[in-house]
Parts: C-alpha cells; sequence; structure tokens
C-alpha cells in the first residue's frame, strides 16, 4: 500500500461524493443513517479532518457555500477526476488484497487459559449477548432497506458485517458448549508444571543444564 494511499474514512467521503456533492455535516448524517459506523470510524472531528486532507490534495473541490438560519456556514464540496481514480484504485486494492489486521479478540482468545473456565466462558458470554444485540440492530436495517427496495449492491457492506458476526455467535456458542460438557478440557492453575503449545514443539537441546 503506498504512503499516501487514503484511510477508510476518506474512501467513505469520496465514495459519498461520488453520488453527488454534499457539506460535511450531511455526510456525517448519512454516514451514521447507513450505519456506517460498523465498517469505519466515525467522529465528527475526523471526518472534517478527513475533508480536509482530500481538498489538500485536490481529490474533491469546494463548489458553494451557504448558512441557514443560525447555522454555520457550510461548504459544499463535490469529487474531482483525480478523486474518481484514487477511489476505484482505491477500491480495487482494498477488495483484491487481504490485510493481516491483528484483531484484540484473536489475541483474547489465544491467551484465554490464562483464566479460568468460568470466568472465559462467562466474559464469552457476556460477548455473545452484546453481538446479538448488534445483530438485531442490523437486522432492523437490514429488513427497512428491503422495505424501501434499496438495491443489496449499497448494502453489501453490512450484510456481510451481520453475517460474520452471525458466525462468531455460532462459534462461540458451540466453543462454550464444549467447555461446560467437559468435550474441551481446561487447563488447571497455571504453574511451573504448565505446558504450554510452545512447550510440547520445542526442539531438544543437548547443551542445555542437566542433559
Amino acid at each position: 500500500m503506498r504512503g499516501d494511499a487514503v484511510n477508510p474514512l476518506g474512501v467513505s467521503v469520496l465514495a459519498l461524493l461520488s453520488e453527488g456533492p454534499m457539506h460535511p455535516y450531511e455526510m456525517y448524517q448519512l454516514l451514521l443513517e447507513r450505519k456506517e459506523g460498523r465498517i469505519v470510524k466515525i467522529r465528527p472531528g475526523s471526518l472534517y479532518h478527513a475533508v480536509a486532507r482530500l481538498h489538500g490534495r485536490e481529490l474533491i473541490t469546494e463548489v458553494g457555500t451557504d448558512r441557514g438560519g443560525n447555522r454555520p456556514e457550510r461548504t459544499t464540496y463535490e469529487i474531482t477526476p483525480a478523486g474518481r481514480r484514487v477511489l476505484v484504485d482505491r477500491l480495487a486494492e482494498i477488495l483484491r488484497s487481504p490485510v493481516r489486521e491483528y484483531p484484540q479478540f484473536t489475541l483474547g482468545l489465544s491467551e484465554m487459559h490464562n483464566l479460568s473456565a468460568s470466568e472465559a466462558t462467562a466474559l464469552l458470554r457476556a460477548r455473545t449477548e452484546d453481538l446479538a444485540r448488534e445483530i438485531e440492530e442490523l437486522s432492523g436495517f437490514q429488513r427497512l432497506a428491503r422495505e424501501r427496495k434499496v438495491s443489496e449492491i449499497y448494502w453489501a457492506g453490512i450484510d456481510y458485517t451481520y453475517h460474520m458476526l452471525d458466525a462468531e455467535v455460532k462459534w462461540l456458542t458451540s466453543y462454550i458448549d464444549r467447555v461446560d460438557s467437559g468435550e474441551l478440557e481446561w487447563p488447571h492453575a497455571i504453574s511451573a508444571q504448565h505446558t504450554t503449545l510452545t512447550d510440547r514443539h520445542r526442539p531438544h537441546d543437548p547443551h542445555a543444564s542437566g542433559d
């Protein structure tokens, strides 16, 4: 990836402006309405910063300002031809090339044997409850989109997120059941005798003391 690559929020801004000119507040409201916060981190300050950076790189341009009532003056932007090229190139890169993202949850799963089985499963159950609420929220969004006859092409990211969360809940539920039933044996208290995966696969060192 090039050092000057547009970040995820910048991609969202370019994509919004490819639909038509709009000002940052309108972009912010649309992103929230479309549940894009499940896909990119959205904060007003970071959005305005992203707009400023894109404008500085001449990927978007100002097309006018307006002031309604007592509201602050708002600048409307539109995407430039260079911005369209960057959007297309960046989307192609994102879709084609997997990126290793190092999610924290995977780290937690890898190290949760440091907790007791009851602690770990209680935490995982709480996680599945939170995920279930998110799934229900996304399901409601999907129902509304279908009622409004919005093509799934426009909310593929939300649909993907919904199915990934659903798959996570199913995996976690099965994992918890296996621990509870004893099918998956949990290690006892961590001690000097605790054997890790690394220990079991560590090559024998003939020069180690005691050999």
